[in-house]
């Protein structure tokens, strides 16, 4: 299998090539220069695989939530591939793939995963290593950071830019529950692309028309609308 993820959710830009287990990405640390980035990463690492984008049988990207401009950069990508060689996507949580590398760094089964959303506001949900992938045992939310609701029991590894802009109002919330602290860990396409090798093998695909941003704030206005009229 040959897949094709990229992610500029956050201040780290990344692109990754699997083929067939073996992950080669690209990866760096570059607020605002996502757009100028990510189609160089992606036909260098073409180009050292020997293959193009009529040779893949997937792509995947993080879909947010995340940086408004940044998850729209890495749709477009996925998009004008994906519609130009008529390929299935798997769009996945930035969240999850936080965690995902979280995980890996740590060795330990939970994270709670945040993400500084601007605005005195963080992103944020609760990952739970399920064998091969992770289980969202938090649903992904945008909230105030003192309005995030922490497990009331276990032990998390705290992770993301959440931590690191908030962590004076998250800590004391979950003291108790924090094992460990990786306010500098993002997610990355390598991350993206294991999971969405899971997900294709189990068929989890959706046609590229769908690979769309995930923003969660409109999710929220929606709610909020929906109430109101109610």
């Amino acid at each position: 299998m040959k897949l094709l993820a990229v992610d500029t959710a956050t201040e780290a830009c990344s692109a990754a090539l699997l083929i067939d287990g073996d992950i080669q990405q690209r990866y760096k640390i570059a607020p605002r220069e996502h757009s100028h980035l990510i189609l160089s990463m992606i036909e260098q690492l073409t180009s050292e695989a020997g293959i193009t984008s009529a040779d893949l049988d997937c792509l995947a990207f993080g879909r947010g939530p995340g940086s408004f401009m940044g998850i729209r950069i890495a749709a477009g990508v996925v998009q004008g591939i994906g519609f130009a060689q008529e390929l299935p996507v798997v769009p996945v949580s930035t969240l999850q793939a936080l965690a995902f590398n979280a995980m890996r760094e740590t060795g330990e089964d939970k994270v709670l995963a945040a993400i500084d959303a601007r605005m005195q506001e963080v992103y944020w949900a609760g990952y739970q290593r399920d064998r091969s992938t992770l289980e969202c045992v938090i649903e992904e939310c945008v909230s105030p950071p003192d309005a995030v609701i922490m497990p009331e029991s276990g032990r998390w590894v705290a992770a993301g830019t959440g931590w690191d802009s908030y962590g004076g109002t998250l800590t004391p919330l979950c003291a108790d529950n924090i094992s460990q602290m990786l306010p500098a860990c993002f997610p990355s396409a390598a991350a993206i692309a294991e999971l969405a090798a899971i997900e294709f093998s189990k068929g989890n695909t959706v046609p590229v028309a769908s690979a769309v941003p995930v923003y969660l704030r409109d999710d929220v206005a929606k709610k909020k609308a929906e109430r109101s009229q109610g």
